[in-house]
């Protein structure tokens, strides 16, 4: 995948992954592929994220990204990972500037109207809408994205199967981020795939 928009179109919902085992890594991957959720996100938010995310990377048919990525040495680290994308939840200069260097797929997290004007200052156009429900749900996205109408989205932050469908019915989301597919802990694959294939059907 050579860049976010193509990554963000591949499921509805990317899963927001925290990996405390890095045993528990591949058999949650190859759960989350089996169901059709192809698009991992690593949270760098345990000791084991890095290495989960060089596990996954082996996984057949997986496209293994690092999130929580809020500086440059976080990047470095993903990117030495195998992370084939970065997700951050927020945007600041040096790290977009970092990441466009490095020529990684970049999903920056944005909250505001300045937080977008900042991203299409260092040409970005797809943004992660976080935290989505605190942010102010749907209805501050839908005003958000008005005036921005070159800008797409993946919110994430408080959505689940209940609301997702609600969400991925905006034209201008691509996409949600949710954790919801990914229970944390040991995964219970059989479950894991389910929710999965029920998170395919979504949009």
């Amino acid at each position: 995948m050579s860049d976010i928009g193509s990554i963000m179109r591949t499921a509805p919902v990317i899963p927001v992954i925290v990996v405390d085992e890095v045993e528990h890594a591949v058999p949650l991957a190859k759960a989350l592929v089996a169901g059709g959720l192809r698009v991992l996100e690593v949270t760098l938010r345990t000791p084991a994220a890095l290495d989960a995310i060089r596990a996954m990377s082996e996984v057949d048919g997986a496209i293994v990204g690092a999130g929580t990525v809020t500086n440059e040495t976080e990047l470095n680290a993903a990117i030495n990972a195998g992370s084939e994308f970065i997700v951050s939840p927020g945007l600041t200069e040096p790290l977009g500037k970092a990441a466009i260097g490095a020529g990684i797929p970049f999903l920056p997290g944005i909250a505001n109207a300045g937080d977008i004007m900042r991203g299409l200052d260092l040409g970005l156009t797809h943004f992660k809408f976080f935290p989505a429900m605190a942010a102010g749900g749907l209805p501050a996205l839908k005003a958000l994205a008005a005036p921005f109408g070159q800008c797409l989205f993946c919110p994430t932050g408080g959505i689940g199967p209940d609301n997702a469908a609600e969400w991925l019915a905006f034209d201008p989301v691509l996409c949600v981020g949710g954790s919801w597919v990914a229970p944390r802990g040991a995964p219970d694959t059989a479950e894991v795939e389910r929710l999965a294939r029920e998170a395919m059907e979504l949009r």
